[in-house]
């Protein structure tokens, strides 16, 4: 993991709300992102402090030249763009570092364009790539072991789960992007009576998780190995896969989870590039006496070393009375991304062991990120004990799972001495009723 002066603390942007310390987006960070701005226009946008660069008009204009003007002329959706070769995703990012540091001689040519550098609320921001396929994975050792334990009193997860990336495929086309509404679904609720109904979800929930693009794909048939898998890592965002509880455990079993997961799955807006989290990289989670080591294929020196992920983790929630009252979100809990079982490379790796094709800009789940403490948990189901103990909010309101009109954000921080802090930006949408439209 390479470091270079991209990742210089003391570098500052002439974007001044970038030089924030609080802010999600300083000059180090330089997410991309997919938007349609003032123009119509589909382009690849850059987050800085709290506007952002149009840098598909920066490439038009000239000040993007050579490799990085190439790099996201890439039209459409950021697929194109994340495909390309690691160097020249560093190339793009050198070049917007160099645009937007304070004393670039570019600084007033871009205030002055107009429409180059844009408020937030200018720009609308899109589900960054096409997604061909969505995949998520259940690589949070202590979430699998809080609902084993939850279901079944004194229970562990499966015999397999220590050896093998589990995962399922999920549904692509209900992947929204930050801010959408998402409708409470409906489905077969088993009654104490021992007989289903059709019927509203009940036990709608949260999962806090982090999700990965493929940048190069791979090819049908040609499994990546272990040692190159994180260069088939893009980028990164925040990613809540929503759970409906009760319709989950009537339809689960043989097969695992299917309309309890395929009706929305909110993400960040921005690819946190993998270059930008090269500070924030950690060892792979220690495993405990007596665990097996991976297999061979899945166990690399350099992904153990420094294939895991620090990112403190947390949720808010907003219920529909807080916000009529002016009243903050809360805090419900924290985790952190140190606490996957399995490394990003390592199911990738993995998918595509088979001979699996992965397409760019296909995106990959953590599953939902818990950590051993009390306090650090990643969803409703395993903070209230599948809502025998609720929640108590600070207005007084409880919750053992989600209600109408509960506004969900996930956020994601990276924080180590002697580096910038940087962020994901808020992963937000609201619990809108059944019978609604969205």
């Amino acid at each position: 993991m390479t470091l270079d002066g991209t990742h210089d603390p003391d570098r500052r942007s002439w974007v001044e709300t970038a030089n924030d310390p609080e802010t999600d987006f300083p000059l180090q960070n330089l997410p991309l992102g997919c938007g349609r701005g003032p123009g119509g226009g589909v382009t690849t946008v850059v987050a800085i402090g709290e506007l952002i660069l149009d840098a598909g008009r920066a490439a038009a204009t000239g000040l993007l030249d050579g490799t990085a003007a190439e790099v996201v002329r890439e039209s459409g959706r950021l697929n194109g763009v994340l495909a390309r070769p690691g160097h020249e995703l560093t190339a793009l990012r050198h070049a917007l570092t160099t645009l937007l540091e304070r004393g670039s001689p570019h600084a007033a040519a871009i205030r002055d364009d107009g429409q180059m550098l844009l408020e937030a609320e200018q720009v609308q921001l899109l589900t960054p790539t096409e997604i061909g396929s969505f995949t998520d994975f259940f690589a949070g050792i202590y979430h699998a072991r809080a609902v084993s334990e939850i279901l079944v009193p004194g229970g562990d997860v499966g015999p397999n789960y220590r050896w093998v990336p589990i995962a399922y495929q999920s549904r692509a086309g209900t992947v929204s992007v930050s801010g959408h509404r998402v409708r409470r679904p409906a489905g077969q609720l088993l009654r104490p009576s021992g007989q289903p109904e059709f019927a509203p979800c009940e036990m709608l929930d949260f999962e806090l998780e982090m999700g990965f693009y493929v940048g190069a794909g791979a090819e049908a048939g040609r499994p990546v190995a272990i040692a190159d898998a994180d260069r088939h890592v893009a980028g990164f965002c925040l990613l809540n896969d929503w759970s409906a509880r009760d319709i989950q455990r009537w339809e689960m079993a043989p097969l695992g989870p299917f309309l309890s997961k395929s009706f929305a799955t909110t993400i960040s807006p921005w690819v946190v590039t993998a270059d930008a989290l090269k500070p924030f990289r950690a060892p792979a989670m220690p495993r405990a006496g007596g665990e097996p080591r991976p297999l061979p294929y899945l166990d690399d020196p350099q992904d153990q070393a420094a294939g895991g992920l620090s990112v403190q983790l947390s949720v808010w929630l907003c219920t529909e009375r807080m916000r009529a009252d002016g009243e903050p979100p809360a805090l419900l809990l924290r985790s952190d991304a140190r606490h996957l079982y399995w490394t990003p490379a390592q199911m990738l790796a993995h998918h595509t062991s088979n001979g699996c094709s992965l397409q760019p800009g296909d995106l990959l789940g953590t599953g939902t990120i818990s950590g051993p403490a009390p306090d650090e948990l990643g969803s409703l189901l395993e903070l209230t004990e599948d809502a025998r103990r609720p929640a108590v909010l600070p207005n007084g309101e409880t919750r053992g799972y989600l209600q109408d009109g509960d506004e969900v954000t996930l956020a994601g921080r990276c924080v180590r001495d002697g580096f910038a802090s940087i962020g994901f930006g808020p992963c937000t949408a609201t619990v809108a009723s059944a019978d609604s439209l969205l």
